[in-house]
């Protein structure tokens, strides 16, 4: 059954974010982060339109992987996680996948493997996420066991900035420092290329820009800064999240809105109701005043959202609001960051909960 909201995917506008990506990252090659269903755009979708447009795809876990090899994506294809067990390591090789090597066990079960032809393999240091990742000396004992690997093609370096959103964070500096320590000594025996640069990273710390980088939140129109929006880096939405109309009321002031009746109208109001909900991914928690797009123009949001439906105060609408007019709940304007503030959460969020059927 289709319901009235709808999630549209401007592939040019990705286009356009991967072209601002460049303009940072100068000759870095870029692995495309698709995650997540590609931050709920649609995994496939993105892959086929960036297959010819970027050097690798990064996906999570092996399952997507195969996902897209068996759809006929040919791009280098890096796990992040890594293999979880023996089979997952089999299907590495069946589908030629890079995985990431970020716990020692899993360079164990590499290095005794049986694969019939070797893998490129990237080995992920932590250098202060404390999420994965081996410590410096763990790294670069198991770097000198890879590359004495029959089962081992090619070896890469990476890590992940905890604090990459707020540029001015010390720790930023200290992570960065810890992998050029690593890579140094790395680099007495063959410098393997590296990769340490997030979206976040990519647009505020030029030091992190390595032989790789690793946009993901940055292609889908997403600021990946705290204190920049996505206008100001120059991003374009991808997705545009957009319900109907189905219903016009008058509410006098004093009366209550929506459950809990926890909205009081301070003035004679014109109320619009449309057909989305957090059963369409808006959030739930989306504050009082938060913008909604109705010809054009911003109107706040009133009362609490429901499974399939808001309330929208039109009182101030330039232009008279009829049933079946659309209303935009992010897109342009609102931006998904704007939304994702007023409801205390992140876009990357809202993203990948209104594009899970992408």
């Amino acid at each position: 059954m289709q319901r009235t909201a709808s999630v549209e995917i401007n592939l040019n506008a990705l286009t356009h974010n991967l072209s601002v990506v460049r303009s940072h990252a100068g000759n870095a090659k870029i692995m495309a982060v698709i995650k997540a269903n590609a931050y709920g755009h649609g995994m496939l979708k993105i892959a086929q339109h960036l297959q010819d447009k970027v050097d690798a795809l990064a996906v999570a876990c092996v399952e997507e992987a195969v996902v897209l090899r068996e759809a006929g994506i040919n791009n280098r294809i890096v796990v992040l996680q890594g293999f979880h067990h023996a089979q997952h390591l089999q299907l590495c090789g069946q589908y030629q996948l890079e995985p990431v090597c970020h716990q020692l066990w899993q360079v164990n079960l590499l290095l005794e493997s049986s694969l019939n032809q070797p893998l490129k393999t990237w080995l992920k240091v932590d250098t202060g996420m404390h999420r994965l990742g081996l410590s410096a000396d763990e790294a670069e004992h198991a770097y000198q066991q890879l590359a004495n690997s029959a089962r081992v093609e090619k070896i890469y370096l990476m890590s992940h900035f905890a604090n990459a959103d707020e540029p001015e964070n010390a720790l930023n500096q200290q992570q960065l420092e810890r992998f050029n320590t690593l890579h140094s000594a790395l680099s007495l025996q063959s410098s393997p290329e590296s990769s340490l640069a997030n979206s976040a990273a990519i647009v505020s710390m030029p030091a992190a820009i390595k032989d790789w980088v690793r946009p993901g939140i940055m292609l889908y129109g997403a600021s990946p800064l705290a204190n920049k929006s996505a206008a100001e880096l120059g991003l374009k939405p991808v997705m545009r999240l957009s319900s109907k109309i189905i219903a016009l009321t008058e509410v006098k002031a004093g009366e209550a809105i929506g459950y809990g009746s926890s909205w009081i109208c301070d003035l004679d109001s014109k109320i619009a109701v449309i057909s989305i909900g957090y059963g369409d991914g808006y959030p739930r928690h989306a504050s009082a005043g938060t913008g909604v797009c109705i010809h054009d123009q911003l109107c706040p949001l009133v009362g609490r959202v429901s499974m399939d439906m808001v309330c929208v105060d039109i009182s101030k609408l330039k232009s008279p609001a009829k049933v079946g007019d659309e209303a935009v709940l992010w897109g342009e304007n609102p931006g998904v960051d704007e939304v994702a503030k007023s409801s205390g959460t992140i876009g990357y969020e809202l993203l990948c909960h209104a594009g899970k059927d992408q």
